[in-house]
């Protein structure tokens, strides 16, 4: 329940700037096809316009996120626009106030991301290479990223300011631990043998014929730029295998392990260094003739090692300071080193086992050089080629083989698919959105969509089939099948009705199931953690009233499978925290705290956006803002 809490309390906002930062790349070629000064604003906040491709973005990345959750387009784009307003709002608001975030920060994080980076490292020529593809500046992009900051800096002050009090701690205890008493009986869908007539199928279809539809579909015709195709052209040579080998050669070696144990005399408020230093030598002193371990157990302040006679395992570089490295690296097998200075005081430091390093020779590894080498030289061909790819299918909107020609690549096509489902390339979630999305509709090539790391590819659609109605003697049998659903669901929520009515009236729960030839089934001590009940069975006994008195709460719960559960509530004891519970009440306090700074956050974007100058045009595609 804590880590839902906690996930609930990073905010949508947050996810929004991540989002906007984590993809900017998948909507390559951000200027679309619309002549920009006749195009009227969609919506206004102040003096900053937003219009239709503002929100066309937007939508895209919306659905992207969202894809097979089943929300109607429309209310997508909605969303999108509402978005874009609320930050824009709060964009104002952070810049009014004067919210500033220091220009190398912003450089700094921007070299942190994963698509600006090669092998873990920020790889420059990339990012050159994708600004270039979205026709950005450095400065440009690097003021988008701060806007986002500054956004995020604002929210952080106020989640981060937020507190939640023992009583709040106590109170979400006391109901998460919650433990309900109850009973209850299971309706099964009511068996009918009255099949539908034809004057009810067919008042049924006239009304529900949306539901009865062939899908929209469509078929595209497209390039694919690969970054493995580019590789198998490369043409290698043993000897520049051989020298690449030469080049990686750390990729294909294991350093040189040392184990160490060490004696530690600590530096601090009642050992002085002169003190620590004094013990150290004298101790270096007596391991002419005691045992390195016999001594790191009586005298290391390091307590955790001396338990083992100092051992402290593998030595890996990097992880102690730079003294403490430098030592260990210099010793031989079974040397003592001389007292070591760090920051903790002063170590007497032993190898006790030396494993030597080792290097796979070339010949073992040259099937895998010979894929790294490949793919090496065709990285840069891969994005100047990507380059080009997203220049020419932006100046040839209206076919591929300009740039099929000028970068010798075959056109591919695909037969029919729908937004949910496709064969081929068109199984990938972004080439179903694309084929999909206003642009391509229209007759334009798609932006480039990333497939992986290692695949571009530019789509324009070959054929379109709207969606429509099937036949009602296609459908007869269905829709048969749908009424008598719809009767047997109607025939099971009025049987439960009545017995719900019955222990209303203080029927015996027993009499009552006997009567109806039903089975009680029991819930003692039932906790909201629950996992034998179905989840909606257990929402609902949570959600119930309490009883009252000696009268027990009463209630029908519809289950998702057409059943009907009649619940008698008998008893509610408030919870306790456990022994689990106060190990995790840090946790507990820090994410109901974060909760409250989300809604507090929530509610001053909400004033801000109340009190803001914002125009919606009614003469621009129709949307609707919050």
């Amino acid at each position: 329940m804590l880590t839902k809490i906690r996930e609930k309390t990073q905010g949508a906002f947050a996810a929004g700037i991540l989002l906007l930062i984590g993809i900017p790349f998948v909507l390559w070629g951000i200027n679309n096809y619309i002549d920009n000064a006749r195009e009227i604003p969609v919506a206004s906040v102040g003096s900053k316009d937003f219009y239709q491709r503002d929100v066309n973005k937007a939508y895209e990345q919306y659905s992207q996120s969202l894809r097979g959750m089943g929300i109607d387009e429309q209310v997508l784009k909605v969303q999108a626009l509402n978005k874009l307003i609320k930050d824009e709002v709060l964009l104002q608001y952070v810049k009014a106030e004067g919210l500033a975030v220091n220009d190398n920060d912003v450089r700094e994080f921007i070299k942190s991301l994963e698509y600006f980076q090669t092998n873990a490292k920020f790889d420059e020529q990339k990012y050159k290479t994708l600004l270039a593809s979205q026709h950005l500046s450095s400065n440009e992009f690097v003021s988008r990223i701060k806007n986002a900051l500054l956004m995020q800096q604002f929210q952080t002050s106020i989640v981060g300011s937020s507190f939640a009090t023992q009583y709040d701690v106590e109170s979400f205890f006391r109901i998460q631990n919650q433990q309900r008493d109850a009973e209850y009986i299971t309706v099964n869908l009511q068996a009918t043998a009255e099949k539908p007539s034809d004057e009810e199928i067919t008042s049924y279809y006239q009304k529900h014929k949306d539901e009865y539809q062939t899908p929209e579909q469509s078929s595209i015709e497209y390039l694919q730029l690969s970054l493995t195709d580019i590789a198998s052209k490369v043409v290698i040579t043993d000897d520049k295998l051989k020298a690449f080998y030469e080049e990686q050669k750390d990729q294909y070696s294991t350093p040189e392990r040392r184990k160490i144990s060490h004696i530690l005399f600590v530096v601090n408020d009642k050992v002085d260094d002169k003190a620590a230093l004094a013990k150290a030598l004298q101790t270096k002193q007596e391991l002419s003739g005691k045992d390195f371990a016999v001594l790191a157990a009586e005298r290391s302040d390091d307590k955790a090692s001396a338990k083992n006679g100092g051992d402290m395992g593998l030595f890996n570089t990097g992880v102690m300071e730079a003294a403490f490295d430098k030592a260990v690296q210099g010793l031989k097998l079974g040397e003592v080193s001389e007292p070591v200075k760090s920051s903790f005081g002063y170590h007497l430091i032993k190898v006790t086992e030396l494993v030597p390093g080792t290097t796979k020779s070339f010949e073992s590894v040259k099937t895998e050089v010979s894929k790294a080498y490949q793919k090496s030289q065709a990285e840069n061909t891969f994005y100047e080629m990507g380059e080009k790819l997203t220049n020419l299918s932006f100046e040839n909107p209206d076919n591929l083989q300009a740039a099929a020609q000028a970068l010798d690549l075959k056109i591919n096509k695909t037969g029919l698919f729908t937004k949910e489902k496709g064969e081929g390339i068109a199984a990938d979630d972004k080439i179903r959105s694309a084929a999909f999305a206003e642009e391509v509709q229209q007759g334009n090539n798609s932006a480039p969509i990333e497939l992986g790391t290692d695949s571009l590819v530019v789509l324009r659609q070959l054929e379109h089939k709207t969606a429509a109605t099937r036949e009602l003697a296609e459908v007869k049998a269905d829709i048969s099948t749908v009424l008598a659903n719809v009767k047997a669901k109607t025939l099971t929520v009025e049987k439960a009705k009545q017995i719900k009515a019955s222990l209303q009236s203080r029927a015996a729960f027993q009499a009552v199931a006997t009567e109806n030839n039903l089975t009680i089934k029991s819930a003692k001590a039932l906790k909201r953690n629950n996992t034998e009940l179905p989840q909606t069975l257990i929402e609902a006994i949570f959600n119930a009233a309490k009883p009252v008195a000696d009268k027990p709460s009463v209630f029908v719960v519809a289950m998702p499978t057409g059943e009907q559960v009649v619940v008698s509530l008998a008893k509610v004891v408030e919870g306790v925290m456990s022994e689990d519970d106060k190990k995790q009440l840090e946790l507990a306090r820090k994410s109901i705290a974060n909760a409250y700074g989300e809604g507090e956050f929530n509610a001053v974007v909400n004033s801000l956006q109340s009190s803001a100058d914002i125009t919606l045009n009614t003469k621009a595609p129709k949307q609707t803002a919050e």
